[in-house]
């Protein structure tokens, strides 16, 4: 046995032809007509290479593991006259560098998704629960100053309590906007002087970001909903 000139396979001392490559043993000068690196550099390594570069393209990433795969076969097999082991090391290791992000991906995907749910649920809890805060807090402030409020801030901090600042829910729900809604207060008509009625509209400030649900409340302190559209006097109560 002795190994082939060109592809270093081992073949039969007396075959003429390579069968693994089939390059003609028997030609005058054969071996000496193929100088080390004559081959040139595998095409195999230089493509792992480039999909390595784009490793954070999944598919990418799997054909540069291959191509790494096969081109170091390649290259060993030709008795040194194959260069690029370097480039097909290199897209071996971004290959399955692409590879590793596979799992932080699917878990992203995943994760992401529950987490915008979760913070939805908990903006809409906090909104009903804000509006129950304003329907108590009306009714206190019509005990104490004989009509509802003309402002939602009035029910707002104050230094001391008054009909402007009655110190009744905190700062941010008096400004109208908390925990990813934005609630709007209506005071209705006067009657003697008093106001006797009002609306609260609470919306999301990013509609199916911050919250999906709309909710509105009045001096009757039902709670109502609507998806996608603001809620009324009409809409389903909770």
């Amino acid at each position: 046995m002795k190994p082939c000139p060109y592809c270093a396979k081992a073949i039969e001392d007396y075959a003429q032809v390579c069968p693994f490559c089939g390059r003609n043993l028997a030609a005058p000068g054969a071996y000496s007509a193929m100088p080390p690196g004559d081959l040139g550099t595998s095409g195999k390594a230089i493509g792992s290479l480039v999909c390595g570069i784009l490793f954070f393209f999944l598919p990418a990433a799997i054909v540069a593991v291959v191509l790494g795969h096969l081109s170091l076969s390649e290259i060993r097999q030709s008795a040194g006259r194959l260069a690029g082991r370097g480039m097909a090391i290199a897209g071996l290791v971004l290959g399955y560098l692409g590879l590793s992000f596979i799992p932080l991906l699917i878990i992203a995907a995943i994760a992401i998704p529950n987490l915008l749910r979760a913070k939805m649920a908990a903006n809409e809890a906090s909104a009903v629960g804000s509006l129950r805060t304003i329907n108590t807090a009306c009714v206190t402030y019509a005990t104490e100053y004989k009509s509802l409020p003309l402002y939602l801030a009035n029910l707002g901090p104050g230094a001391h309590p008054s009909a402007k600042a009655s110190d009744l829910v905190d700062g941010a729900l008096a400004s109208g906007q908390k925990s990813g809604y934005v609630f709007r207060y209506e005071p209705g008509p006067e009657q003697n002087g008093a106001i006797i009625s009002y609306e609260v509209h609470a919306d999301p400030v990013t509609p199916e970001a911050t919250g999906v649900r709309h909710f509105f409340t009045d001096q009757t302190g039902i709670i109502r909903y609507s998806l996608h559209t603001p809620a009324n006097s009409e809409s389903p109560p909770l």
